[in-house]
């Protein structure tokens, strides 16, 4: 049994305008100790997904069906407290903004304690002392003059640093990270990176890593979910999605990025341009979510929605016409 089961995951808003489907139909595992990177452009579902697990969702107007198992229990059939014993504590989540995810007004040191008193029931005392030491943790240095410092005092960096340190404060199996360095340079970035393989390592917590930065998925994810329009398009392990992308939408993905060195090399090429517009969610779609951007289109992929199909060993498409390995091998 998975730790986490996603089946099906339904997530729409009702709005003045018709039902925004958000997310529609996403199925996916992540495995005890497993980092799983769930790619796609902005407006594709991936933080709404995250959120959705932990069901913090508004409804309304917003709803969520399916079902979401964390550890063979249906998170959607559980009371509002038994969701705010799992939150923070079984599953934490690392939001993309940390200077308006943490509150101003309260010292960093309370607000890794908060969680501490909540979930683990220590005094004042011993969730300060044990919040210099997940700030040493997490290689904040003077944690013990840190502990007492409000945000803004902070770094970009040690902000992100604050928000790991809440987040794994309760030693949780399970770590959603929302674009967790998105708002940093490069130098801080491989930092953060490097220091959520360190503390995986330690913990031992499985990692669902919501971004749309490709370079990052190649360096911390195992295994990759793409995401379209609120759809999975393809899903499978890093290395041979990176090396033979089935879907036309992750073969588009990967044209994008810019090739390093390509210009010294004397083979510099234009990137690639994935034309047209991300369809409305706010339409029905009754073929392929890709259709009216994809170059290779035909009627079928206009009027029948493809199903996910194994592709290859353990790589899966939604496309009509992307080849099994079988079928290329002959």
């Amino acid at each position: 049994m998975a730790l986490l089961e996603i089946e099906n995951l339904q997530t729409h808003f009702r709005t003045p305008d018709g039902v925004n489907r958000a997310v529609d139909g996403v199925s996916f595992n992540v495995e005890a100790g497993e980092t799983l990177a769930v790619v796609g452009e902005s407006g594709c579902g991936k933080s709404v997904t995250a959120m959705s697990i932990l069901r913090l969702i508004p409804e309304p107007p917003g709803r969520i069906a399916g079902a979401i198992r964390f550890q063979g229990r249906n998170l959607l059939e559980l009371s509002d407290r038994e969701m705010r014993d799992i939150r923070g504590n079984e599953i934490s989540m690392i939001f993309q903004e940390p200077m308006t995810s943490l509150n101003p007004v309260l010292t960093v040191g309370r607000q890794i304690g908060e969680t501490l008193r909540l979930h683990q029931g220590l005094n004042r005392q011993q969730a300060e002392a044990r919040a210099v030491e997940m700030l040493q943790l997490v290689g904040i240095p003077e944690p013990q003059r840190r502990v007492r410092e409000y945000p803004h005092q902070l770094s970009g960096g040690m902000r992100q640093r604050v928000m790991i340190a809440i987040a794994l404060a309760c030693n949780p199996k399970l770590l959603i990270a929302d674009e967790p360095t998105t708002a940093l340079d490069v130098t801080i970035q491989a930092q953060i990176l490097d220091l959520m393989r360190d503390l995986k390592r330690r913990v031992g917590a499985a990692i669902v890593l919501i971004t749309h930065d490709l370079g990052v998925v190649a360096e911390v994810a195992e295994r990759v979910v793409v995401m379209y329009a609120g759809r999975k398009v393809e899903e499978a392990q890093v290395g041979p999605l990176f090396r033979t992308p089935r879907h036309p939408y992750t073969q588009g993905l990967l044209g994008s990025v810019p090739k390093l060195g390509s210009s010294l090399t004397g083979t510099e090429t234009r990137l690639a341009e994935i034309p047209g517009l991300v369809p409305s969610l706010k339409q029905k779609i009754p073929g392929c979510v890709f259709a009216s951007r994809c170059p290779h289109a035909t009627d079928l992929c206009r009027e029948v929605a493809p199903a996910l199909e194994e592709k290859a060993p353990g790589h899966v498409a939604a496309c009509h016409y992307a080849a099994r390995e079988g079928a290329m091998a002959a």
